[in-house]
């Protein structure tokens, strides 16, 4: 989706997964592509010095799970996809829902496609580009169809002193811009900041009246 760079095919961040970084992934998608794109130069060269009637040839439809197959891998050199995002984008398609749940299991079996590794992809991605609390977290991975059982997986390696951690940053950074205001002022734009992030409520006012108490204009004399 790992992912995750869904995702398998993906290109931002890296996951130390049993099927490999996300740059083999895509490496592995594109040389899968190029090897479908290959088989059917070399079939249709067979058909054309085969003794077929050259109107069967034209009238032939082309293979559905070749088409599924093709929708998935241009979808993988892209980004990192979930299985239900695949899935999504092969009905949008008009792809048959059996002849879709053929390709992305072949698809999973060849470690193409990794909902696990994706789920842990996009929470190290999310926590060091956005901030994201493990809330926040997993909403965005439920968005993108990642089972339950995956999403508490991968939110068990958020670890919750790194997320107070960040938390802190991110708060110390916005009080940057913050300077002067009325310290009610402060507390409410930081405490709808966190909430946005997917924080705790108690945790972000703690957090926020720590920082708020270290900043020497609201320290008594």
């Amino acid at each position: 989706m790992t992912h995750h760079n869904a995702e398998q095919g993906g290109r931002q961040v890296t996951d130390e997964s049993p099927a490999g970084s996300a740059a083999e992934r895509l490496a592995r998608a594109r040389e899968a592509l190029a090897d479908a794109e290959a088989a059917e130069a070399t079939a249709q060269v067979v058909a054309r010095d085969a003794d077929i009637p050259e109107p069967a040839r034209a009238d032939a439809e082309p293979d559905p799970h070749d088409v599924a197959r093709q929708i998935v891998l241009r979808q993988l050199t892209l980004a990192p996809r979930t299985r239900q995002q695949l899935a999504d984008k092969l009905r949008q398609k008009g792809c048959d829902d059996e002849v879709a749940t053929v390709v992305l299991d072949r698809m999973v079996e060849v470690g193409l496609v990794d909902d696990a590794a994706y789920a842990r992809m996009l929470v190290r991605s999310r926590q060091e580009s956005k901030g994201l609390a493990r809330r926040a977290l997993g909403h965005e991975l439920r968005r993108k169809g990642v089972p339950d059982e995956l999403i508490e997986d991968a939110l068990s390696d958020v670890e919750p002193d790194s997320e107070r951690d960040r938390a802190r940053e991110l708060v110390d950074t916005r009080l940057r811009t913050m300077r002067g205001l009325d310290k009610t002022v402060q507390t409410r734009r930081l405490a709808g900041f966190l909430a946005r992030k997917g924080y705790d409520s108690a945790v972000a006012f703690q957090i926020i009246r720590e920082a708020l108490d270290d900043l020497p204009e609201h320290q008594r004399d």
